[in-house]
């Protein structure tokens, strides 16, 4: 499935949750990962984001998309791929 998070949280532990979602999808933007990954492994992403956040303070949005064909991605301006920095 394909799935695009992004993330809200405290500063404390913004660099935790990225470096976590790294393990797992592409870093598009501040906040925000996407790509391919099974159930299973977005379950265990998931969990392990479970044990960082304070959930009465931080937010996670996931959004699943089941056929990835159906997205229109557009963009304005630069198109980042923080992953592309760090190699």
């Amino acid at each position: 499935m394909f799935v695009i998070i992004t993330y809200d949280v405290g500063e404390k532990r913004v660099n935790k949750v990225c470096k976590k979602l790294r393990e797992y999808l592409t870093w598009t933007q501040n906040s925000v990962f996407e790509g391919e990954i099974t159930k299973s492994l977005l379950m265990k992403c998931l969990n392990e984001i479970d044990q960082i956040i304070d959930e009465d303070e931080d937010s996670i949005y996931i959004y699943e998309v089941a056929n990835p064909k159906n997205i229109k991605k557009q963009v304005f301006g630069q198109e980042k791929n923080f992953d592309e920095l760090f190699l």
